[in-house]
């Protein structure tokens, strides 16, 4: 592809996904995007208009995927995602002191990624998890009955 945009991005990645999937349409516009952004660790607007060109989706529907699920991330994300209830359970029960222990301890504010691309700080309306409150997760791992003792010690689990 001759676009300048993707000249400083290894296109290799998508070539292969969309190699795999030879008549992928609108329908298959999810797995696409799951795909880009496992291969790049989220969806780079180059990729993303080369998935346009090279698929005849419209931008705008590539663009309004990408946007409504928070699944999909249009900015380099951390190694690590680290979520933070913040839900009425987990406010009553002290979880603002949570969040600002995670952010003393990352250095970043909600919706940010440290400088090394090691942790993404995120708060969200809730982890369904309201019996272990206050109550985070580190990727795929819950941790609840928090105290902002802990905090520091998880966080170093993950490198």
């Amino acid at each position: 592809m001759s676009n300048s945009n993707t000249a400083s991005l290894d296109t290799k990645p998508l070539d292969r996904i969309l190699a795999s999937m030879p008549d992928a349409g609108p329908n298959d516009l999810v797995p696409i995007l799951q795909q880009v952004q496992k291969a790049y660790g989220y969806l780079p607007k180059p990729i993303l208009m080369a998935v346009s060109d090279r698929t005849g989706i419209p931008a705008s529907r590539i663009y309004g995927v990408a946007t409504f699920y928070e699944q999909f991330h249009l900015v380099p994300h951390g190694r690590h995602t680290v979520r933070c209830c913040r839900g009425t359970a987990c406010h009553v029960k002290g979880g603002p002191n949570i969040i600002k222990a995670i952010k003393q301890n990352l250095g970043v504010e909600p919706n940010e990624t440290t400088e090394d691309m090691r942790y993404t700080f995120e708060t969200v309306a809730c982890l369904g998890t309201c019996f272990l409150a206050p109550v985070m997760m580190v990727n795929n791992d819950y941790y609840g009955h928090l105290n902002a003792r802990k905090i520091k010690s998880i966080l170093e689990r993950y490198t």
